[in-house]
């Protein structure tokens, strides 16, 4: 499975940005998908999750009610979309995938995913 992120970039402190993970290698819809963050100097950090089927969606409280989780299984795709971002949201934004059987899991541990993408910088000025 290859995960490729995309839609990072530079934004001031109020703004928006939107990113997309693009999966190929596997069925996609065999995946719940994930969004986890490394800010410099900190550890890697979870920021949303999706069941395969896109019905269920988990937030880390920072994000929670400013970040969207979608996904477009028609598309191979996952998306984050994030409003209001503040300076503490710069990291690396990573996408991750997790194979499973259930439809309604949502993983939030960075161990219970099978593959990651490369990650995209997302550095919000104030």
């Amino acid at each position: 499975v290859q995960l490729q992120a995309s839609g990072g970039g530079l934004v001031q402190a109020g703004g928006s940005l939107r990113l997309s993970c693009a999966v190929s290698g596997r069925t996609f819809s065999n995946y719940a998908m994930g969004w986890f963050r490394q800010a410099p100097g900190k550890e890697r950090e979870f920021v949303a999750a999706i069941s395969k089927s896109g019905d269920y969606t988990y937030y880390a409280d920072s994000v929670k009610g400013r970040f969207t989780i979608s996904r477009d299984n028609a598309k191979n795709t996952v998306y984050l979309q994030m409003n209001s971002l503040k300076p503490e949201d710069t990291a690396v934004y990573y996408c991750a995938a997790d194979h499973t059987t259930y439809s309604r899991y949502i993983g939030e541990l960075e161990l219970s995913y099978d593959y990651w993408g490369q990650g995209t910088q997302v550095t919000v000025s104030s």
